[in-house]
């Protein structure tokens, strides 16, 4: 492996684990320090909602989050709440696309 190559892998490495790890972290920051928005928006005592939330698609949980008010989610809320929820399916569909030339079974074989 080239220098160059070696030094491009890290680097998307680095971003992909920002990527898996910040939402989840400020997610996690926002409920311990804010818990009464947690809780006016998805209920007193309601614990599973959120965590699965922050532990599955987070962008999608931070957003929600974000842009719910107590007269409900605009228009240009849900557009960010559903561009945060591809992102989160990116996040899981990303491992299979970019390792797919690295597997063999991932690819038809020409013999």
């Amino acid at each position: 492996m080239l220098a160059g190559t070696q030094r491009e892998a890290s680097v998307n490495c680095l971003i992909s684990l920002f990527g898996l790890i910040l939402p989840r972290a400020v997610g996690i920051y926002w409920w311990l320090t804010d818990t009464a928005r947690w809780s006016q928006v998805f209920g007193a005592g309601n614990v599973l909602i959120p965590a699965l939330g922050i532990l599955f698609v987070p962008w999608t949980t931070l957003m929600y989050l974000f842009f719910w008010k107590p007269e409900g989610i605009d228009l240009f809320g849900w557009i960010v709440i559903l561009i945060a929820f591809l992102g989160d399916l990116g996040t899981y569909g990303g491992g299979f696309l970019g390792n797919r030339d690295r597997v063999e079974s991932y690819y038809r074989r020409d013999y």
